[in-house]
């Protein structure tokens, strides 16, 4: 647990714990960004750019010397521009499904933040060191990685389970802070309509976060 930033709310910092910190895990410590702009360039693409962890992934990439590819539906393009994006992909469209980037450009890093893009979709946009993270890693996510890991594979998948930490908490909250990083609230319930939030979160199509709040 740390303290909330000024002038954070309590909606808006409750939604940090567990997307941002994902995000932030990714990108970062496993990716290796640097978020001081320094380092080798990387096109980095992220799927599911308008959603819980999509959208702070894009703000914490575009801190780093990156060229973002983001995927969303067509609604929310413009936001996602907004957020930082250099391209957006509508994954509706042939070349968003294939994850196509209009400039040409090979991945060097992939935040999947959605489900159902077959490993081979994402092998041929890879760069020749390419990594694919998978936040929610099902069976065949697994037995992927094991695959690459054993062949010594120069393009990589790898599952990401969370483990959070202050440490962690301290990073993200210092970029809120500072302003570099902001939540984005789909919808607000009561928790007595907390049924609600779940429905609307089991829905798909969420922006942002969804948050429950204890009434007065």
């Amino acid at each position: 647990m740390v303290l909330r930033a000024p002038g954070l709310s309590a909606a808006e910092g409750a939604g940090l714990p567990v997307a941002a910190l994902t995000a932030y895990k990714c990108l970062v410590d496993t990716a290796g960004l640097k978020l001081d702009g320094s380092g080798e360039k990387k096109n980095v693409l992220i799927t599911a750019a308008s959603g819980g962890v999509g959208h702070y992934a894009v703000q914490i990439a575009k801190l780093a010397n990156t060229h973002v590819t983001a995927t969303c539906g067509s609604r929310n393009l413009d936001l996602v521009r907004s957020l930082g994006a250099d391209e957006i992909l509508d994954y509706k469209t042939p070349e968003g499904a294939m994850l196509k980037s209009s400039s040409g450009k090979k991945y060097d890093v992939v935040l999947n933040c959605t489900s159902g893009i077959p490993w081979s979709t994402f092998e041929g946009n890879l760069s020749k060191n390419g990594l694919v993270i998978d936040i929610s890693p099902g069976p065949s996510t697994m037995l992927r990685y094991a695959w690459k890991t054993a062949t010594f594979s120069r393009k990589k998948l790898l599952p990401l389970i969370l483990s959070p930490t202050k440490e962690l908490m301290e990073s993200v909250m210092e970029l809120v802070a500072a302003g570099k990083v902001k939540t984005l609230i789909d919808s607000r319930h009561p928790l007595g309509r907390a049924e609600d939030a779940w429905a609307k979160s089991l829905g798909g199509h969420v922006t942002g976060k969804v948050i429950v709040e204890f009434e007065p």
